[in-house]
C-alpha cells in the first residue's frame, strides 16, 4: 500500500507522485505533453460523454491513457469531470466519495465539485476519505485532465465497490447529468501471458462495444464495478462505444509472461 503523506486540512496530497509518474512539476507537464502529442488523432462525432483510461505507471500505461484524453482535444471544453474507479486497498461495498475540498497534484490543485459530492450523497454514496488516501487510480488521471481541461476544472472522484451494474448506473447517471464528462479508470486483465491477456481484453473490449455489463467478468477489469456501471449507462441511454486503444505492458518493455492490460475507450 503506497504511504499517505501527511497533508493540509481539506487538501488530499498525491501518493504516487515519484512512483507511477514524475513528482517535478515541469518533468510531469512534459510526460504528459509528450504522452497526448504521440496519441494518434481521433475522429469522434463530438465531445465524449465518458471515457475509459487504464492507470498503471506512466511508462506502462501512459500512451494509451493519453489515447483517451486526447479525444478531449479540439472539443468544447469539459468543467465539471466524475472520476470513478476502484479502491485496491480498502475494502469497499457501494461508493465513497472524499471530504476533501481539493486534490493536490505536482502541477496543480485540482478542486472537488461540491455540488456533484452532495447529489452523489444524495444518490447514497458515502462521504469518506479513506478509500481515497491510499489508492492510486484517480489520482494518476489528474494530471491529464490538468493538461487538457481549462484552468478551473472541477473533479468529483469516485470509489466504486462491490455494487450490480445497475446500481453504479444509477450513481454515474446521476452525476452525468451535471457532469460534463465521467471517466472510469480500470486496468484489464492482471499477470497473464500475453497472448492470453490480448485474447481475454478483446472479449472484455467485445462486451463494453456491445454494451453488455452481465458480460464482463469478475476477474476481466480491477475496476470492474465502475466499468460495468457505466457499459449499463451507455446501454440505457444508447451511447455509442468507440475502443480507441488497446496494448498490454509487454508492448512497454515488460515481461510477456506476467502483463497487465490496457484500453482506452470514448463513450457517448
Amino acid at each position: 500500500m503506497p504511504r499517505t503523506p501527511v497533508a493540509e486540512p481539506g487538501v488530499r496530497p498525491p501518493v504516487v507522485a515519484g512512483s507511477f509518474y514524475p513528482a517535478d512539476a515541469a518533468r510531469l507537464a512534459a510526460t504528459v505533453d509528450r504522452l497526448l502529442a504521440g496519441a494518434a488523432p481521433v475522429r469522434l462525432a463530438g465531445r465524449p460523454r465518458a471515457l475509459v483510461v487504464p492507470h498503471a505507471g506512466y511508462v506502462y500505461s501512459g500512451a494509451v491513457a493519453a489515447s483517451a484524453w486526447a479525444a478531449l482535444r479540439g472539443t468544447s471544453p469539459v468543467a465539471r469531470v466524475v472520476l470513478a474507479g476502484p479502491a485496491h486497498f480498502v475494502p469497499l461495498r457501494g461508493a465513497c466519495v472524499p471530504a476533501a475540498s481539493r486534490w493536490r497534484t505536482p502541477i496543480g490543485d485540482v478542486e472537488i465539485d461540491a455540488d456533484l459530492r452532495s447529489l452523489a450523497e444524495a444518490a447514497g454514496a458515502r462521504i469518506d476519505d479513506r478509500p481515497h488516501e491510499p489508492e492510486h487510480s484517480l489520482e494518476v488521471q489528474l494530471p491529464f485532465l490538468v493538461r487538457v481541461a481549462p484552468a478551473g476544472v472541477r473533479v468529483l472522484p469516485v470509489a466504486v465497490g462491490d455494487t450490480s451494474p445497475g446500481a453504479a448506473a444509477d450513481l454515474l447517471g446521476g452525476l452525468a447529468e451535471d457532469a460534463d464528462l465521467v471517466v472510469v479508470s480500470t486496468d484489464l486483465s492482471h499477470y497473464h501471458d500475453d497472448a492470453t491477456a490480448r485474447r481475454l481484453d478483446s472479449r472484455t473490449l467485445d462486451a463494453i462495444v456491445d454494451r453488455d455489463a452481465a458480460a464482463i467478468g469478475d476477474l476481466a477489469a480491477c475496476g470492474v464495478f465502475a466499468l460495468r456501471g457505466l457499459v449499463e449507462l451507455a446501454r440505457r441511454r444508447r451511447w455509442p462505444v468507440k475502443v480507441l486503444d488497446q496494448r498490454t505492458s509487454a508492448d512497454a518493455g515488460g515481461d510477456v509472461d506476467r502483463v497487465v492490460g490496457y484500453a482506452a475507450v470514448a463513450i457517448g
